[in-house]
């Protein structure tokens, strides 16, 4: 039988799977008897832990949702997975609540761990972080979308333009280093797209709406992202562009057994167009001007720093 200590934390590992555990099963995997096992269950109460017992043959218990956060314990692969996942909920939201739970993460990790985070880190470290979106729209835009909830907001559009909007949220998606919401503008009575990052004092009246079917270019929608949309052809398979396009948000469709089609949003059309050359494969860039233009001037300026060679 292992002490105390350790027993009580693996009985802790083993009930935070989430399933129900027979006792005899618990007390096998524990090396204890059912009267120790009973103990530590009543121990794990006492420290705050909701465990639920069902009675029946041998008994059975259950890590319940309880009026508290405990104390939770994570395997080495969960803890990576929770701190890779945080350092990027930081530089999606700006949420100072993911940032403070990084911080106790990390200084908890010992030093195997620390060295496979930092490693992930350092993998995707060229990756821009992406802008802002206030954590509480963020939550009341998705609790409403599940709930079928309208909502008003204040929108200020890509002009400067500030409106108040009455929308039915259907979907968020992050997307080219974005917040984006999918809604039926109702008075508009059309699909529209909208920036977090641009959406302010959101408001759930309360008033729920009948679920409508989303339109078929959807995704094509999210892509566009509201600003204006590219839309760029290459030349080549789409399993090879998708190669050196899997950290680009976007649509990626093949036309034919050597061409696809990659439709994207973005805000910064020159990191784009270095981007999309970076693919190594012939393209034609269908839009938006400013694409077209920042693609012309990034030609010119390789074939400017070529000159003489």
């Amino acid at each position: 039988m292992s002490g105390p200590g350790e027993r009580m934390l693996e009985l802790l590992s083993l009930l935070q799977s989430g399933r129900d555990w027979p006792g005899a099963e618990l007390a096998e995997r524990l090396g204890a008897s059912p009267r120790t096992l009973r103990r530590d269950l009543d121990r794990l109460r006492d420290l705050g832990y909701p465990v639920r017992s069902e009675r029946g043959p041998g008994g059975s218990y259950r890590l319940v949702a309880g009026r508290a956060l405990p104390p939770l314990m994570f395997t080495d692969d969960e803890a990576v997975a929770a701190v890779v996942g945080l350092r990027f909920a930081a530089l999606a939201t700006g949420d100072p609540g993911a940032g403070s739970a990084l911080r106790k993460l990390e200084q908890a990790l010992p030093q195997r761990l620390r060295y496979r985070t930092e490693a992930i880190s350092a993998a995707t470290e060229g990756t821009r972080p992406v802008a802002g979106a206030d954590s509480a729209v963020v939550a009341a835009l998705a609790t409403a979308a599940t709930a079928h909830q309208q909502v008003e907001f204040e929108y200020v559009d890509r002009d400067g333009a500030r409106s108040r909007r009455r929308v039915e949220p259907y979907r968020q998606v992050l997307l080219g280093r974005r917040w984006y919401l999918l809604g039926h503008d109702r008075d508009r009575s059309a699909w529209r797209t909208f920036r977090l990052d641009r959406i302010s004092a959101v408001a759930v009246p309360g008033t729920t709406f009948r679920p409508r079917e989303l339109p078929a270019d959807a995704v094509t929608m999210f892509a566009g992202g509201g600003s204006g949309g590219a839309v760029i052809h290459f030349e080549a398979p789409v399993e090879t562009v998708a190669e050196h396009l899997r950290a680009e948000a976007g649509a990626l469709t093949p036309l034919d057994d050597g061409t696809c089609r990659y439709v994207t949003g973005a805000d910064d059309w020159a990191w784009l167009a270095v981007a999309v050359a970076a693919v190594g494969v012939p393209y034609e860039v269908e839009g938006p001007p400013e694409l077209i233009e920042q693609t012309r001037l990034l030609a010119a300026r390789a074939a400017q720093a070529t000159t003489g060679v």
